[in-house]
């Protein structure tokens, strides 16, 4: 089968990586760029916003004036990282090497650039996130704040998720859709879970379906597997201990 490929209209995508590194002067100046006023201006981000990405002039207003509103939200999950993690020896160590905070910000960044409908753009973006952590969050999943990542890696959040404030999520979390064998037809339908406010998902746990919604206060422990089965509010959720075995090596290996 023969496709038709149109690229008239794709994002550049080292721009992309030019303009990230422009939002994050914008945001932490004094970190990346020491405050030096020819990289860190808004002017500048717009300016790359324009050239590299097409996007319309009333969507990049529309987009920077989001971005400021919410600019506290970077500092809301800095905070709560750092009050999470007893590893962490100061807010400067998680903005230049922490995994998770890095997904975090990019996704924050991503998710306002897909509500705008720029889509692809939006999707590079977070590969860009993904490529750099490990960390697979659609741009379309709607994750609330603070919102904290520990280590982060091979966690995978779907488009269609919904995530509530002060949420902690472990390395190996799954919250992901049932089986896709219906494909393009689920276009638009709820897939993924709905997480409530202060849930903890520990590592290796998997939470699967649209119709799934996590409670408030609630605690999903390592390697649970939930499919379609809510869990109310201010609960436990555990693995039974397994039986572990001991077999004799006689050939000392």
């Amino acid at each position: 089968m023969e496709l038709k490929l149109d690229y008239s209209k794709f994002p550049n995508k080292k721009g992309i990586t030019s303009f990230l590194e422009s939002l994050k002067c914008l945001i932490f100046p004094d970190f990346f760029c020491h405050g030096c006023t020819s990289c860190n201006t808004l002017e500048k981000a717009k300016k790359e916003f324009s050239d590299y990405i097409s996007i319309k002039k009333d969507d990049s207003d529309i987009f920077f004036s989001e971005l400021l509103i919410k600019k506290n939200i970077f500092f809301e999950d800095l905070a709560f990282c750092f009050e999470s993690d007893p590893a962490c020896d100061s807010y400067e160590e998680i903005i230049a090497s922490y995994p998770g905070y890095t997904a975090i910000f990019y996704h924050r960044i991503a998710h306002l650039i897909y509500k705008l409908s720029y889509k692809v753009t939006a999707r590079l973006i977070s590969e860009n996130a993904h490529f750099l952590t490990g960390i697979d969050i659609h741009p379309g999943a709607t994750i609330g704040h603070p919102f904290f990542i520990d280590h982060g890696t091979g966690i995978v959040i779907g488009e269609t998720t919904i995530i509530g404030d002060y949420v902690k999520i472990y390395q190996g979390v799954t919250l992901g859709a049932l089986s896709l064998a219906k494909g393009q037809s689920l276009k638009g339908t709820k897939r993924h879970p709905t997480i409530g406010n202060r849930v903890t998902i520990y590592s290796g746990a998997s939470i699967l379906g649209g119709d799934v919604t996590i409670g408030d206060n609630v605690v999903i422990g390592s390697n649970v597997f939930l499919v379609g089965e809510s869990v109310p509010a201010n609960r436990k959720v555990i693995m039974d201990k397994p039986k572990l075995v001991v077999i004799k090596d006689d050939k000392g290996i």
